[in-house]
């Protein structure tokens, strides 16, 4: 029996869930695959050596053993433990940095200024001063992250609060709130976007500042292996430690300021 138009809307707007959540995968997957093959085939042709353009045969190879034997394991897992630590020291101090910033009109016209000029600054800049304070040390890279984190942090707490609408506040010391209440109940709800916004740029930040100052730290990091490949005139290696560079910093963002996000868009009712 041939089916109704009522049932056959019916599936179809059955249907359109699934196709939602599977299209845009669907999509990646066939653009990735053809990324690969049209780098295969640059490969095949030889335009640049194999030294220097390897194939992705090759470095899935490479990939394969460097985990195999554990040594990108290990150190991805040293870049990991550095990231986290000089990330949470910025995060304390750009929180706390930006509030101050953000309640005081003499911080926001002084340090604020100075701040504003620091974010300008290249965080590998900081790279050589970080030597001649601390020498090739940990801490001299936990330094380097702190910095390239630290002003984008500060910068979106100020600008958080800056952007706050007025007729929150207003409304709400009309009710009588004032104080930590007003900072935490009213303030910070309105301004967790632009916050949230900076402590994304800032780990993205602390991610390239630690890459730059492992490459010159003898130990095994990320950081390390690529400097290594390169003195190796090994490309493949280069290239896998890219890869899994690439690799942890999409799921930091997607496993936690992606779903972050989400879940003030959700709460706003701009997602559903």
């Amino acid at each position: 029996m041939a089916k109704t138009t009522a049932q056959l809307s019916t599936q179809q707007t059955a249907t359109r869930p699934a196709y939602a959540a599977i299209g845009p995968w669907l999509r990646r997957l066939v653009f990735y695959a053809l990324l690969l093959l049209a780098w295969h085939i640059i490969a095949i042709l030889n335009i640049w050596p194999s030294y220097s353009l390897p194939g992705p045969l090759a470095v899935f190879a490479s990939l394969v053993d460097g985990i195999s034997s554990g040594q990108y394991i290990q150190g991805a897992l040293v870049s990991v433990q550095r990231l986290a630590i000089g990330y949470a020291i910025s995060l304390v101090l750009g929180v706390a940095l930006g509030a101050l910033i953000g309640r005081f009109r003499l911080l926001e016209e002084t340090v604020g200024s100075l701040i504003l000029g620091l974010q300008a600054l290249p965080s590998v800049c900081w790279l050589p001063l970080a030597i001649l304070w601390f020498g090739l040390t940990e801490q001299a890279i936990t330094f380097v992250v702190v910095m390239g984190a630290l002003f984008s942090i500060t910068l979106g707490v100020v600008n958080g609060i800056k952007n706050t609408p007025p007729l929150y506040v207003r409304a709400a010391r009309t009710l009588g709130t004032r104080g930590i209440p007003l900072a935490t109940q009213v303030i910070l709800p309105a301004a967790l976007p632009s916050i949230i916004e900076g402590l994304k740029q800032g780990w993205t930040f602390a991610w390239r500042s630690l890459m730059a100052a492992e490459l010159i730290y003898v130990s095994l990091s990320l950081g390390n292996l690529l400097n290594n490949g390169r003195d190796l005139s090994d490309a493949s290696q280069v290239i896998a430690v890219m890869l899994i560079i690439i690799v942890i910093g999409v799921a930091i963002d997607t496993l936690i300021f992606a779903n972050i996000e989400r879940g003030i868009r959700e709460r706003r009712g701009l997602q559903g």
